[in-house]
């Protein structure tokens, strides 16, 4: 009964309510992403992404228009870049992603310091702040995650193939260099969503923890998706109603019992072995 009304009374409140559905976008954009970006090995270009997305924040708070729109553009922009510059040189993939990383930070930064009165919390980005997403950028958040899985449904056996064999699906015909362009698109769109959720420092462990846990249990990739949804799904809500319960800041909870999670998930799996 007590935990029944404690859940009640969270529901109650519409930032809960707003938090709740939030939650359940990025969930679903994670789980499917991030399963690409685990079996693409992707996590260091995806880390890339997040960071790089400050500069876009920067531009927003200097000129004045939305964050998240600022984050999209300009993450955007640089994922191509990165994109296109690692599938040209994969030898030096990790130098320019850093290089592209360090630039849009620290861009960032800069454009915040020069912005006048600009007195915004740079802790919510870093860190997270879903329970302070308004109801407009739930449409959008909506937006992206259709788009998500419009985009997977369509190309998905190109995908497949593109994860498993590029060489392959090159020789098979199929345009492996605008596939891996859209897959880094979609996996932008899934790293500014999730950014909302746990912000940029964690983000990258959203994207991947769930996958790999789901890579232990799956039998392919479609069921990894699955399981990778379901995974990210109960770590965002739940993390979410611990954090809410405690008094604590939301996206390290939700990291925390990642971790947690995947620690007794790998002892499970070492031991059934």
């Amino acid at each position: 009964m007590i935990l029944l009304s404690a859940i009640s009374e969270m529901l109650s409140l519409d930032f809960m309510r707003n938090a709740f559905i939030a939650g359940f976008l990025v969930s679903i954009a994670c789980g499917i992403m991030g399963s690409y970006v685990v079996v693409n090995r992707l996590a260091g270009l995806s880390g890339g992404i997040a960071h790089a997305s400050y500069g876009g924040i920067g531009l927003a708070c200097f000129f004045g228009f939305s964050p998240m729109f600022g984050a999209l553009g300009f993450s955007l922009a640089c994922a191509l870049l990165m994109g296109w510059l690692t599938w040209k040189n994969r030898e030096r993939a990790d130098t320019l992603i850093c290089v592209i990383w360090a630039f849009g930070m620290a861009m960032g930064v800069i454009l915040t310091d020069l912005t006048p009165g600009y007195s915004g919390d740079l802790l919510s980005f870093l860190f997270g702040s879903i329970l302070t997403v308004p109801a407009s950028l739930l449409y959008w958040m909506g937006g992206l995650t259709l788009a998500i899985l419009i985009c997977t449904g369509i190309y998905f056996p190109q995908f497949l193939a593109l994860s498993h064999d590029p060489e392959f699906a090159r020789v098979r015909g199929i345009p492996v260099l605008r596939l891996y362009m859209l897959l880094i698109t979609l996996i932008t769109f899934t790293v500014v969503m999730a950014v909302q959720a746990v912000g940029l420092i964690l983000v990258i462990a959203l994207l991947t923890i769930p996958a790999y846990i789901a890579e232990s249990h799956a039998k392919n990739l479609r069921n990894m998706m699955c399981i990778a949804c379901a995974v990210s799904l109960a770590l965002t809500l739940g993390g979410t109603a611990v954090a809410y319960f405690l008094n604590l800041t939301v996206g390290p909870v939700i990291i925390l019992l990642g971790v947690a999670l995947y620690v007794v998930n790998r002892l499970l799996t070492l031991r059934r072995r």
